[in-house]
């Protein structure tokens, strides 16, 4: 069995843009190649679970955001990084929806279909649904960063720190994750 790191995509791997749907707008945090890249190098296969409700709410289309996440995977590939697969869930928080975070279900789809070990596995986000995705799919750490929404989720329940690894970038949860997977 393999591990993994799975990501959310905007405000964790690029800056937060209210719902993101042009890729000519998508910027990528400086942190987020290198990060990308040292997980990699180590062994970790990478995915992107992200929710998407502009597309539940009619701001924009499913195409639309797999132009954003392709254009995203060309600029990453082109330094170096790849993703196994991006999960993508379209629906309103009121909807209904197989794997809506927090649902661990695009988490289970990932480990039955690359043969992954989610007890040696991670989840990086900046929302409290990304934490709780990896908390219900039985990860071994959930990491909050502080780029996004994160911070403001930080100084707003700062008991979350109980329960989730808090840094400031993905170069820093790369950091964590790879000196706690040396333990």
């Amino acid at each position: 069995m393999q591990r993994a790191v799975f990501l959310d995509r905007d405000g964790t791997l690029i800056i937060e843009k209210n719902y993101l749907f042009r890729p000519e707008d998508v910027e990528i945090f400086p942190a987020t190649v290198p990060g990308l890249k040292r997980l990699a190098a180590d062994g970790f296969k990478l995915f992107i679970v992200s929710n998407q409700s502009g597309v539940g709410r009619g701001y924009f289309t499913l195409a639309d955001v797999e132009r954003v996440n392709q254009h995203l995977c060309g600029e990453l590939g082109r330094a170096g990084a790849r993703f196994e697969k991006i999960y993508v869930a379209p629906e309103t928080p009121e909807a209904p929806s197989r794997g809506r975070k927090p649902s661990p279900q695009f988490l289970f789809d990932a480990r039955d279909e690359f043969n992954l070990d989610l007890g040696q596995s991670y989840m990086i986000g900046d929302k409290l649904s990304d934490l709780e995705c990896g908390w219900n799919a039985g990860v071994a750490r959930t990491i909050l960063v502080r780029t996004g929404y994160g911070a403001r989720l930080e100084a707003e329940q700062p008991a979350i720190k109980d329960r989730a690894v808090v840094v400031d970038d993905l170069m820093a949860a790369a950091d964590w994750i790879l000196k706690e997977a040396k333990l």
